[in-house]
């Protein structure tokens, strides 16, 4: 699992540490491994005459690029510092300067001719984007040929929320020290990364046990996933309830099906005005003209996705077992009703809907991810899975919000929220927590997405719902 922390965390981290270690050794370590990150980059017997440009500013991040630009020049590459800020870490200077590196007068010039660029300009305390003097410089590096490696983090980045509030360079690799920062797996600032390459500098210790985000990857999926035993039966297995679809959606009630049924629930009970194009492309559904109340048990209900203005929404929230929301579920959703719910409450909002729900523009959601789902569970008090280029899973028993690894552009489709609507749903029939089921569903859903497009071009929502279950089995080592 990949685990990341807030700036005072690691500051707090690295103190102890350095309490402990001669002084200097910490920057030392971080310097050596972000030197080795930067000769494999330059490949294996180029570094000798290689050309290393430093932005420098006036944070360790500078001194880092410092003593590791002196063990590069040390191996004869040729490096060149630019100093950004009103002052320089003076041993990393100082270190340079006797390895042969030298400092720029012009600092456009070394840029011209750099193989690798290495941006210590600020680190994570740093706030609003570049200050304007470095603007030019961070957009000639951008615009050179050279590699360019980010310093424990994209000068201009937020660390803690992953927001760019200005002017910002983007890298290729982004070498990080003891732990991952959250703005390094959030959108905006998770584009500006780059390859995220981790150095153990010795911090683990020193961390606290639960961290401010977590990606899950194969093995915690695997563990979290329900697998029937040989007293299983449909009922065991989940039964899930569905109410979705209109006339004018009937394609969003099958979706959402065959979401369902790929994710494991041993039945599927429909309730809504698609019954027969949900039995001709799945005749294993149970169909029922309604209202849910009476179609029958069930351990879980999905509602909302293609609903229209059907009736439902209200009967279900009524129901005592979990509920996932979606789509049309959302709109006018009131945040009284579902904070009464005894059993949990999973909600599903794109950006546009959690705009809608916080009362904000869809920009604000998408440039602040973090604060908008964290905004949501605490105005719900549901677990809530925002969608988009990050999605994140929070819940309101606190803890590390969730971000999950997986997933292409690709999945910016029409019904592809459906999908992850029924397999959602499917893993809270099954008994799954409400974040696990939303964590689990949002992973193995990005995962048949990247199936489906080869990571390389147009995927359906109907072939999401068809990689499932291959998906299913990359997870848990099955063929």
């Amino acid at each position: 699992m990949r685990t990341a922390h807030r700036e005072q965390t690691v500051r707090a981290a690295e103190a102890a540490l350095m309490a402990r270690l001669p002084e200097g050794a910490l920057m030392a370590r971080a310097a050596a491994g972000l030197a080795a990150v930067c000769c494999s980059l330059l490949g294996k017997g180029r570094v000798y005459g290689a050309r290393v440009v430093l932005l420098v500013g006036s944070g360790d991040n500078g001194g880092d690029a410092l003593y590791a630009g002196a063990r590069l020049a040390r191996r004869g590459a040729g490096v060149t510092a630019v100093l950004l800020g009103d002052r320089a870490h003076e041993g990393g200077l100082a270190a340079l300067r006797a390895a042969g590196g030298r400092i720029a007068d012009d600092p456009f010039a070394p840029l011209a001719t750099a193989d690798l660029v290495l941006d210590g300009i600020t680190g994570i305390g740093g706030r609003g984007g570049l200050r304007p003097g470095a603007v030019p410089v961070a957009r000639a590096a951008r615009g050179s040929d050279a590699v360019v490696v980010a310093v424990d983090l994209p000068s201009g980045v937020d660390a803690d929320t992953g927001e760019v509030r200005g002017e910002a360079l983007r890298a290729d690799v982004t070498v990080t020290f003891g732990t991952y920062k959250p703005g390094l797996l959030v959108d905006p600032a998770r584009e500006y990364a780059g390859a995220l390459r981790l150095v153990d500098i010795g911090l683990g210790d020193e961390l606290p046990g639960v961290p401010d985000l977590e990606a899950l990857q194969h093995e915690d999926v695997a563990r979290l996933l329900p697998v029937p035993g040989a007293e299983s039966d449909k009922y065991r297995r989940g039964v899930l309830g569905v109410v979705a679809g209109s006339a004018r959606y009937p394609g969003a009630a099958v979706l959402t099906v065959a979401g369902a049924l790929r994710g494991g629930a041993g039945a599927v009970r429909y309730v809504g005005p698609a019954a027969d194009a949900v039995i001709a492309r799945h005749p294993e559904t149970l169909v029922h003209p309604g209202p849910p109340s009476a179609a029958g048990r069930v351990q879980a209900w999905v509602v909302g996705p293609g609903l229209g203005d059907e009736p439902g929404v209200e009967e279900v929230l009524a129901s005592e077992v979990p509920v996932l929301v979606d789509a049309d579920g959302l709109r006018g959703l009131d945040p009284a009703l579902v904070r009464a719910r005894p059993a949990p409450t999973l909600l599903t909002p794109h950006a546009g809907e959690a705009a809608a729900l916080l009362g904000v523009t869809r920009e604000e959601v998408e440039s602040g991810r973090l604060a908008a789902v964290r905004e949501l569970v605490a105005r719900f008090g549901a677990t809530v899975l925002l969608k988009g280029s990050t999605t994140l899973v929070y819940g309101p028993g606190g803890g590390p919000v969730r971000v999950n690894p997986t997933g292409t552009g690709w999945l910016a489709t029409a019904g592809s929220g459906d999908v992850l609507s029924g397999l959602a749903g499917s893993l809270l029939a099954a008994g799954l927590p409400a974040v696990d089921a939303a964590s689990c569903a949002a992973y193995l859903h990005g995962l048949a997405g990247r199936r489906g497009s080869g990571t390389a071009g147009p995927v359906s929502a109907g072939e999401v719902a068809g990689g499932l279950g291959a998906a299913w089995r990359d997870v848990c080592g099955g063929s």
